[in-house]
């Protein structure tokens, strides 16, 4: 299959571990089948010996139980351990790998991609399935070859016991053989389907606990209640549907393998009873076919494991194979220094390839260190232009250029490295303060911190929190207000010091306070930078070199404030209306 030669990638870095704990797998599963022989030693070579005295019997017992002591209470107990260390070891390294490698794939995928799946889904793919496949390595690649190896040393012994009995006992073998195929084939599918629906369970959660306030101040707890109902009611379906179909392949198989020692037992009492076999290889053999079956029931588990196990591989390689939206090209170049002129070359702009576009033939050039406010109605284009510049989405027709360079010719980290963001809902992590910073420039001095802080106006009030630079802030920064956040986004980027920086309504929802602190903060962030600031409220952007009005995706006016207030066009139409707000 596909799916398991391409996680055989990922085992093959650990294959000698396998295979040494395969070794020490077949000791650990070849002595317990000293017992059946030992049984038959003891009845057939002691007890039924008739010219062995009482204390000859007794002695010979003796010797025989001291040694399978030492076999099994010296030796037996550290290769049972280090089977298992090993076996957890190397399945837990796997798992490490697997999600490495993921975690590095979502990170180079992009925003469409975010857009488009739900966050449950994607950390229940990261977490749950790529879980789910450690049963492949602990079953499909130990356990299932020591089951086997354990069956083939049983049937030897026991061909060298009695031939025509071992046949007997291996008499229901192909109806064991022709239900197992039968019954599990169709589970893949239906693992998948119960796993797919067990994501939805967690992707719903996901969403609703974040935004429980929102279910609260809406006082929708009954609607919601019904709504997870259904997303629940819907996974109790596919669970059933799966444990119906594996529970009437346990019901037949075990009632194959169970009818097996009834076999034995016939045959080999006959026999006993008409001299042609000894009292102990009958006793031996019932040890045996018990020690044969035993693993044939759980090479049924192991089916139904590595059923889950495929499925879930399934979804982890659907995952991985999730193509990269914005790339760098083969030849693609770092950026090094950077002067700040940008320009918009006949820019045309959609999210999706059939979609109408949101930007239509932008020309716009920006020369390094101005700061351009674009303003104009929500929905106008404006957001979708300022993410054209690092790359969030590639432009449809024309091209961005950087000092000259069309900037899909630059690797896509080198690029944004260069572009500092503060946005209107900034995302700080459930981390402290002090690391919430750092995001901007991870290898920073506490001395740098401090400074960036103070540039952005946030030193004082993180002095004023419980563990200062050290208290954490909660889950998206729950435990500060709007202002301190947005202050601590801009602290960050004071930090990363980069020569290009976006403000999309970096000051809108605050209070007079805070809009005050952040724009005075921004301002000096602003200062020799080419800076581009999206503003509803146009009072907060007179100031710039160059103002541009959006609408429907085209540039409708562009110049400075008193040029276009002189102009009485649409934006002098937008600032008095807000004036008289």
């Amino acid at each position: 299959m596909g799916v398991i030669k391409r996680y055989m990638a990922f085992v093959k870095p650990y294959r000698w571990k396998i295979i040494l704990t395969l070794f020490i797998g077949i000791i650990k599963f070849a002595i317990p089948l000293l017992i059946p022989f030992i049984m038959k030693y003891v009845i057939d070579d002691i007890i039924a010996v008739d010219t062995l005295t009482p204390d000859e019997k007794t002695r010979k017992l003796m010797i025989t139980i001291a040694i399978m002591l030492v076999i099994f209470a010296i030796i037996r107990p550290p290769v049972e351990y280090y089977r298992q260390y090993f076996a957890q070891w190397t399945a837990s390294k796997i798992l490490y790998d697997i999600r490495e490698k993921l975690f590095t794939h979502i990170q180079k995928l992009s925003f469409k991609f975010y857009a488009n799946n739900r966050a449950g889904n994607i950390i229940s793919r990261i977490i749950n399935d790529v879980e789910s496949t450690k049963d492949f390595v602990i079953t499909g690649l130990m356990n299932l070859w020591l089951d086997a190896a354990t069956v083939v040393i049983a049937i030897a012994i026991m061909l060298t016991m009695d031939v025509p009995l071992t046949f007997v006992s291996l008499a229901v073998f192909p109806l064991y053989m022709i239900s197992v195929k039968y019954f599990f084939g169709n589970l893949r599918k239906l693992t998948r389907e119960r796993s797919a629906a067990l994501a939805d369970v967690q992707s719903y959660l996901h969403e609703r606990v974040q935004g429980m306030s929102v279910i609260k101040s809406f006082a929708i707890e009954d609607h919601e209640q019904k709504q997870f109902d259904k997303n629940n009611s819907y996974f109790l379906k596919k669970a059933i549907k799966h444990t119906n179909w594996t529970a009437k392949a346990f019901s037949v198989v075990n009632t194959i393998t169970d009818i097996a020692p009834l076999i034995v037992i016939a045959y080999a009492g006959y026999q006993v009873i008409h001299g042609n076999l000894s009292l102990g290889t009958l006793v031996a053999f019932m040890g045996y076919v018990e020690r044969l079956y035993n693993p044939l029931r759980r090479l049924v588990n192991s089916s139904t494991t590595l059923t889950q196990s495929i499925a879930s591989m399934d979804r982890v390689f659907e995952l991985a194979d999730e193509k990269y939206d914005i790339d760098d090209a083969p030849d693609a170049i770092e950026v090094k220094h950077v002067n700040g002129n940008i320009q918009f070359d006949r820019v045309t702009f959609a999210y999706d390839e059939k979609g109408l576009p949101v930007l239509k033939n932008i020309n716009l050039e920006v020369k390094e260190g101005e700061t351009i406010a674009l303003v104009g109605m929500s929905g106008g284009g404006k957001s979708s232009l300022v993410s054209l510049i690092p790359r969030f989405y590639d432009v449809s027709e024309g091209a961005v250029l950087l000092d000259g360079t069309d900037i899909r010719q630059f690797k896509v980290r080198s690029l944004r490295d260069k572009i500092g963001m503060v946005l209107q809902d900034n995302i700080l992590f459930s981390d402290s303060v002090k690391m919430n910073i750092l995001l901007g420039k991870p290898d920073s001095t506490d001395e740098e911190v401090i400074r960036a802080a103070k540039a952005a106006n946030a030193h004082e009030f993180i002095m004023n929190l419980p563990d200062g630079y050290d208290t954490t802030v909660g889950e998206r920064g729950v435990k500060l207000s709007g202002g301190q956040k947005q202050r601590i986004a801009i602290a960050r980027v004071f930090l990363k010091n980069p020569p290009i920086l976006i403000l999309d309504e970096a000051t809108s929802a605050l209070d007079l306070e805070s809009e005050h602190l952040i724009q005075e903060a921004l301002d000096e962030l602003a200062k020799n930078r080419t800076t581009f600031v999206i503003a509803h409220r146009l009072s907060t952007i007179t100031h710039a070199d160059r103002i541009v009005l959006i609408e429907h995706g085209e540039i409708v006016e562009i110049g400075t404030h008193r040029e276009l207030m002189e102009k009485k066009g649409h934006y002098y139409d937008l600032f008095q209306v807000q004036q008289l707000n």
